[in-house]
């Protein structure tokens, strides 16, 4: 037995792009930023960022270009996957999550807390049809 699940919970270091296939199938990706603080040896307070591709598809993926902008708090569960390819001689690694929930944490619209709250806070959306 073996498991491939990831639970994110940070903010979107970009708007989501949304583009589809040539089958027609809707993709949006993102950015994402972790953060942890810790105290080294010496006791001072150290910021650890960690950024995270993030890809979802059909319905979510327009759900989540809809509302989702820079900035906004998420949680997102999903697998990680991983590519290899080469380019101009040097094989390249890619790994990105690919998410099958998203909840908004915020209730921010549009990237904007003025413009009152697109969707509720902690909605979440979930797309079981998710092609592989």
């Amino acid at each position: 037995m073996s498991v491939n699940k990831v639970i994110l919970v940070g903010h979107l270091g970009k708007d989501p792009e949304l583009r589809y296939t040539t089958g027609g199938a809707a993709v949006a990706t993102w950015t994402m930023a972790t953060n942890r603080k810790y105290k080294n040896r010496d006791g001072a307070l150290i910021e650890d960022t960690q950024w995270h591709n993030v890809k979802v598809w059909q319905a979510l993926a327009e759900t989540c270009e809809k509302h989702l902008s820079r900035g906004r708090h998420v949680y997102v569960e999903g697998r990680l996957e991983s590519r290899e390819y080469e380019k101009d001689g040097v094989k390249k690694y890619w790994t990105e999550v690919i998410a099958n929930t998203v909840q908004f944490l915020d209730g921010r619209g549009n990237g904007s807390a003025a413009s009152g709250p697109a969707v509720e806070p902690m909605q979440a959306y979930d797309d079981g049809d998710i092609p592989f």
